[in-house]
């Protein structure tokens, strides 16, 4: 089953996953049209698209997912929605209004509005985090949609993406108004890395300031399995396809998936270092502080960010949260998600390394500048 003749719209279509699920979209099915829906759609991507677009309408949406008008002229006789638009914020810097607004809100006018048009599937790119890890850094190690886990989110944007999710989950056998049925899964990703990542640019850049030598944040045995951008892509694209299919489309409507690939399982600290020790940079055997005083000191920062904040934006560059994630063995196999509607992983860890690797060596002059 293919998506041939379909009207398909991506939220987030320039971020670091849309782009990429758009070209695949564009490379490998026949759409009737593609709908690019973001606040800020540069020129420079429509233009670079037209090697690849085909016999594609490519229309541009552009605007804030919270627009009413603007998510209804978008839906308007679409067939599927990916909506990979999302807020991340980590370490605080984002008004938990903010996130909700966008992560939440605009999740749930996007559901209405596809009810109110009659798109008949939709899937939610959710997110690791929404799992874990707690904070009592209680590992998962191989783990599945089944595996059991105590979770208590603590970051704004664990709990906007979780609520979300749960509303797109909810969602699922709503009625359309042709009398038709929405159907609805839910998408989470491992880290995900790759050509564009921005996370993976700003350790490389700590890593210059501090003389070519990775920092060190996170314990070799903390072992996680991050997904490269494009099976993230391709998973999403295989998903789409389930849910036109009508067999397919009984197993996996309502359900959620863990993405994971190949990669092999390692700390995230290590991760870098394996994709930027080919440019020639190093990383510290052990962090400046041991852990134990490197969560006192996140903690006496939180604090501090708790009484300046009716006085002073301050955003602690390490919290204790993101100091437990960096630190406990979290990893999830992508095996139901291969049985119930064929996801493999195309690109190996070695051609994954390459392209991050190579992509990274192409901005590094101009980083050092």
């Amino acid at each position: 089953m293919t998506l041939s003749g379909d009207v398909c719209v991506v939220t987030g279509a320039c971020g670091f996953l849309g782009e990429k699920l758009v070209r695949l979209l564009l490379e490998e099915e026949k759409l009737s049209e593609i709908r690019l829906l973001d606040r800020n759609i540069q020129s420079e991507l429509i233009l670079s698209l037209d090697d690849c677009k085909g016999e594609t309408k490519v229309s541009v949406f552009e605007g804030d997912i919270r627009d009413c008008e603007l998510l209804r002229r978008a839906c308007k006789g679409a067939a599927l929605v990916f909506h990979t638009v999302s807020l991340i914020d980590v370490i605080g810097a984002v008004e938990y209004s903010e996130l909700y607004g966008v992560n939440v809100k605009g999740t749930q006018l996007l559901l209405e509005t596809c009810i109110q048009e009659n798109v008949a599937s939709f899937i939610y790119t959710s997110s690791i985090e929404v799992a874990g890890p707690n904070p009592h850094g209680d590992p998962i190690i191989n783990g599945d949609e089944d595996t059991p886990y105590s979770s208590c989110l603590k970051f704004s944007y664990s709990k906007t993406k979780q609520e979300a999710e749960q509303i797109c989950l909810q969602a699922n056998g709503e009625l359309l108004r042709n009398g038709n049925h929405l159907a609805t899964c839910a998408l989470r990703p491992m880290y995900i890395y790759g050509p564009g990542c921005r996370f993976t640019l700003g350790h490389m850049r700590d890593g210059l300031r501090n003389g070519n030598v990775l920092l060190r944040t996170s314990r070799r045995e903390a072992k996680v399995n991050p997904v490269y951008v494009g099976n993230a892509a391709l998973a999403h694209m295989q998903a789409g396809r389930a849910l036109k299919d009508s067999q397919k489309r009984a197993v996996v409507a309502g359900n959620f998936y863990y993405i994971s690939d190949d990669t092999p399982p390692v700390s995230y600290s290590d991760f870098y270092y394996a994709v930027l020790s080919p440019l020639g940079f190093g990383i510290q055997e052990r962090p400046i502080l041991p852990f134990s005083l490197l969560y006192l000191l996140s903690f006496l920062m939180e604090l501090l960010h708790i009484v300046l904040r009716p006085f002073l934006k301050f955003t602690p560059p390490l919290n204790g949260q993101l100091l437990t994630m960096l630190n406990t063995p979290f990893s999830f196999s992508y095996q139901q998600a291969h049985r119930d509607f064929g996801y493999s992983p195309r690109y190996d860890w070695e051609e994954a390394r390459k392209c991050t690797s190579d992509w990274l060596a192409s901005v590094l002059p101009t980083e050092r500048q």
